[in-house]
């Protein structure tokens, strides 16, 4: 079981790696979900423009990208997220960018866990887990800072 965190293009984003891991396993166990191996590659757009283009045939920029390769309760993937993009909605929802930076962190983990986003009631659904998973990170805080 790991969870880890590369680069592509851009600096690592100031996260606390320990802390985050830990609120992924907290917020995967919430769901029943144990953890297998995570991997999150931060990139830049020209890059998630690459993978989307690439393995989904989508022309355009997103925030995050997931490949699950979960089996049974324990979760799996690859999650690629553009910091670029991550930026830029931050901007235009008027959000802090580290906020937005982890709601895009646990979006991926939350597709893993089998939530989607496909429809309106859907996106409804995932923005309520997000939100709620935000708030076990802030409330939960303290618990985060040792190791």
């Amino acid at each position: 079981m790991a969870i880890s965190f590369q680069v592509e293009n851009v600096k690592i984003p100031d996260i606390k790696k320990r802390k985050i891991s830990a609120w992924i396993k907290a917020v995967a166990g919430s769901y029943s979900k144990s953890i297998g191996e995570i991997a999150y590659l931060f990139c830049d757009d020209e890059k998630i423009l690459e993978v989307n283009r690439q393995y989904l045939k989508h022309d355009f920029y997103t925030d995050i990208i997931t490949f699950d390769y979960s089996e049974g309760d324990q979760i799996s993937g690859d999650i690629f997220i553009s910091l670029d993009t991550v930026r830029s909605n931050s901007q235009l929802y008027t959000t802090d960018y580290q906020e937005e930076l982890h709601r895009v962190i646990i979006h991926g983990i939350l597709h893993l866990c089998g939530l989607d986003d496909g429809t309106e009631a859907d996106q409804k659904s995932m923005r309520d887990a997000e939100n709620k998973a935000l708030k076990l990170l802030n409330l939960n805080e303290w618990q985060f800072t040792k190791g």
